[in-house]
């Protein structure tokens, strides 16, 4: 028998936690003053209307297109949301939802976890955050873990993101870490800002100063942002060895399995998880966890996401795993979608891991787009 190769395991297991129930996707919201720089985003067309983003697309999220929501969608330079391809996604998937606020500006108008910290400092500063209030996100980030493989054993974690200025973090805390991953991230930009990042990043690094990549939280206080520190917490909290309550001495729980919704941002969280994960422990992490994102991030010209998955993988010595959906809107009736053809906004909000749990749950991708479509003629029409 031809042993099953990893990617098809992780597949046909994710598939079967959707059958039985036992999915949900978790939303962290974050924000840096990175994303004030100009020419840096595109999550919002101005540095003011990025302090909105976070809010006003967790509210799209829960409430949808049609409903009256308290803060409205920043204008973009083009295209829409991708909080509305997840909005379609998990209406048809049927699939739970939990917000949580790790650091906005603003916080949502919709129900949601609030930690109470504030935003991220610009990465060029050196200090992003203070290493108490990384802790603390930190913790509270093992303790949801925890928490979530306890209630739902064996089950399925979507984590998705919403954190504009989060790819310039992301490659600011690779290249902490000691990665070369100039020219590889994407980002809400038509044609990703790579020489405006990298300045950013050599500002931060420079201000640092003797900033140690075998030292990670030192780095991700440094050069990182509110959702990095919940989610290496959530990571950690998910995959340790932790034994059930009332089993017997040693026993452990199912493995849950973890979904990782984006590109870039996503990758940093990666390779946060294994630069502090036990030597011992790092197959077993990448194992049961899964980089999905759409075809518009995977195919980008300007960016280079299989690249940077192997050089995270070179590093740690391991193969991430990693997928992107089918979902495509050359045939949709809506400018918006079809400007994702285009190279814009491509990715966020947990869009590209959603729309690929429809396609094996047995939804066609061209009957998600034209789902899109009709939300987004409602959404337009609000």
């Amino acid at each position: 028998m031809i042993p099953s190769k990893p990617g098809d395991v992780w597949r046909a297991q994710a598939r079967n936690a959707l059958g039985q129930g036992k999915a949900q996707l978790l939303l962290v919201l974050g924000a840096t003053a990175t994303a004030a720089v100009p020419g840096i985003s595109a999550a919002g067309a101005t540095p003011a209307a990025r302090q909105f983003t976070a809010a006003a697309d967790a509210e799209l999220l829960l409430l949808g297109p049609r409903a009256q929501r308290p803060h409205a969608l920043p204008p973009l330079p083009a295209g829409v949301s991708p909080a509305l391809i997840s909005w379609v996604a998990l209406q048809a998937l049927a699939l739970p939802a939990l917000v949580l606020d790790a650091g906005c500006a603003v916080a949502p108008a919709v129900p949601h976890l609030r930690l109470g910290l504030p935003p991220a400092q610009c990465l060029s500063s050196g200090a992003a955050m203070a290493p108490a209030a990384v802790a603390r996100r930190r913790a509270i980030g093992q303790r949801l873990g925890r928490g979530w493989r306890r209630r739902q054993s064996g089950g399925l974690l979507v984590l998705a993101e919403c954190v504009p200025g989060g790819t310039s973090t992301a490659e600011a805390l690779l290249t902490g870490l000691g990665l070369d991953v100039q020219g590889l991230l994407s980002g809400s930009l038509r044609s990703p800002p790579h020489g405006l990042r990298a300045q950013l990043v050599a500002e931060g690094l420079a201000k640092a100063k003797d900033l140690d990549p075998d030292d990670p939280l030192a780095v991700l206080c440094a050069l990182g942002d509110p959702m990095q520190a919940l989610a290496l917490g959530l990571l950690e909290g998910l995959f340790e060895a932790a034994a059930e309550p009332g089993a017997e001495a040693g026993a452990e729980l199912p493995e849950p399995l973890l979904l990782l919704a984006g590109g870039s941002q996503m990758a940093a969280v990666l390779a946060l998880a294994l630069a502090l994960a036990p030597p011992a422990q790092r197959h077993r992490l990448a194992a049961r966890t899964a980089l999905v994102t759409t075809a518009w991030v995977a195919e980008e010209p300007g960016s280079n996401l299989a690249e940077l998955l192997q050089r995270i993988g070179q590093r740690w010595q391991l193969q991430p795993l990693s997928f992107s959906s089918s979902l495509r809107f050359a045939g949709c009736g809506q400018q918006a979608l079809r400007d994702y053809e285009a190279g814009y906004v491509k990715e966020g909000v947990g869009a590209g891991g959603l729309a690929f749990l429809c396609e094996l749950a047995g939804i066609e991708p061209e009957l998600l787009a034209a789902a899109c479509d009709r939300a987004c003629a409602q959404l337009l029409a609000a």
